[in-house]
């Protein structure tokens, strides 16, 4: 459990600092990776890459694998990260020294075979448990989204295996990161899927989706039938995302309104209430946290390092603006 201040069976903690820009800027949705720390020598990890095609071969996983080099004594965590291509560039040399150092986790960065940093169709296709069907910006109904269940099996069925081939993890110490949709992806597979982690950390996740179906049945299915698996789950939200301060949008651009008209589908606060309503599930340890001041986009590095801390001990470095563009406002 994250050592943070108890309220009311929920874990909350206020007061990280962060500059809010005037002005929100839109995410460059062809953003490249370029160099990270997975193309450096690195002390203390080795860096391995293997690639998963789907059956028809139409689709490619690129899973980058951090194993820590010093000899161990017992099995190592791991934890498991999506949208790997953006996770990458939180990391730097100093916090790879430290993991190695400590606890010294295996580190599992699940992206997409290409150069980009999010690629927005291929996950919005694999995190999202339910088609949304949403006006585009010019008034035309397009569904997306709808095949969590058949991603969740690659990672379990693909994924997994080869990890736990390549190195040597304790199966009982296995984690699973996401942002935004991929948040919701950790909620649906926590869901439907509660023995496969043991912590799951769900930052800012996009509860907004088809029309805000993730509070729905899913949701209220786990809470009337879990009673699995002691299973702990961190719920992370931004400040700003939480009070709906969404920064100054150019309501001129078309696609702007239309994917304000989408995120209405839940409050802004929905993280933070479904944290309560999952506090009262037997047997499973829920965590809130709020990011004081940060809006959608700067809760991925924040929400990544804050994750690092708490699970080996890294020095805290969730308050530090990160050095790649992160005023992304999109949800």
């Amino acid at each position: 459990m994250f050592p943070w201040l108890r309220v009311a069976g929920i874990v909350v903690a206020l007061g990280v600092s962060f500059s809010t820009p005037v002005a929100a800027q839109q995410r460059n949705p062809l953003q490249k990776v370029g160099s990270t720390v997975l193309d450096e020598p690195a002390q203390g990890y080795r860096f391995e890459r293997f690639v998963i095609d789907s059956p028809d071969h139409a689709r490619r996983w690129r899973v980058n694998l951090g194993v820590p080099t010093k000899a161990a004594s017992v099995p190592a965590p791991v934890l498991y990260m999506l949208d790997g291509n953006a996770a990458a560039m939180v990391f730097d040399q100093g916090m790879l020294s430290e993991l190695a150092a400590g606890k010294a986790p295996v580190l599992v960065f699940i992206g997409y075979d290409n150069d980009l940093r999010i690629d927005s169709p291929s996950r919005t296709l694999d995190y999202t448990a339910w088609v949304d069907t949403a006006d585009d910006e010019n008034g035309v109904a397009q569904s997306s989204g709808g095949g969590a269940a058949a991603f969740y099996q690659v990672i379990a069925q693909r994924i997994k295996p080869e990890v736990q081939r390549r190195t040597r993890i304790d199966t009982t110490q296995q984690s699973l990161w996401g942002h935004s949709l991929g948040g919701l992806f950790v909620l649906s597979t926590l869901y439907t899927h509660p023995t496969a982690f043991q912590h799951y950390i769900s930052a800012s996740p996009s509860l907004w989706w088809s029309q805000g179906a993730p509070q729905g049945a899913m949701e209220q299915q786990f809470l009337d039938t879990y009673r699995g698996t002691p299973a702990q789950l961190t719920l992370m939200l931004g400040g700003d995302e939480r009070s709906g301060n969404r920064g100054v949008r150019d309501l001129t651009n078309p696609r702007v309104v239309a994917h304000l008209r989408r995120i209405a589908g839940a409050t802004p606060d929905a993280a933070y209430q479904l944290s309560g309503r999952l506090a009262k599930v037997p047997g499973l340890q829920v965590s809130y946290r709020e990011f004081a001041g940060l809006g959608h986009g700067p809760m991925l590095p924040a929400s990544l390092t804050a994750t690092l801390t708490a699970l080996y001990g890294i020095a805290d470095r969730s308050a530090t603006p990160a050095t790649t563009p992160t005023t992304n406002t999109d949800d």
